[in-house]
């Protein structure tokens, strides 16, 4: 599974629809097998989408994100765990562990109507 994380000095990006760099996190068996950082070019929400979906993300991990954008990676078919901070490897430890959908790591102030769902390693709204 390949999952990106936006980041910006060593958290997670505050706004997705603005951040410039991601983590892309390959994992396998639960174990991380390969990382590498890519930039994001600036662009529309079917834009971004269109590259996040390039690079063979199947989640995205990030803070607050626009609606449009969202959808428009859900039907890129990236699943998005949205209202997320925290220092990037914590939060990448939880979503492995499967721990993420406890909450711990999301946004302050947020009462989104989604909840989180999901099990291991795969903690989502």
């Amino acid at each position: 599974m390949r999952i990106a994380i936006s980041t910006w000095q060593g958290r997670i990006s505050p706004v997705f629809d603005v951040a410039g760099t991601v983590l892309l996190v390959d994992i396998d068996s639960d174990r991380e097998v390969g990382r590498e950082s890519r930039g994001l070019s600036e662009g529309g929400a079917f834009e971004r989408a269109r590259q996040v979906a390039a690079l063979g993300v199947e989640v995205l991990i990030c803070g607050a994100i626009s609606c449009g954008l969202e959808r428009s990676l859900r039907s890129a078919g990236v699943r998005v765990i949205g209202q997320v901070c925290g220092p990037v490897e914590e939060v990448l430890d939880a979503f492995v562990s499967g721990r993420l959908a406890k909450g711990a790591y999301r946004m302050p102030g947020c009462c989104r109507r989604r909840r989180y769902q999901g099990g291991r390693g795969m903690g989502m709204y």
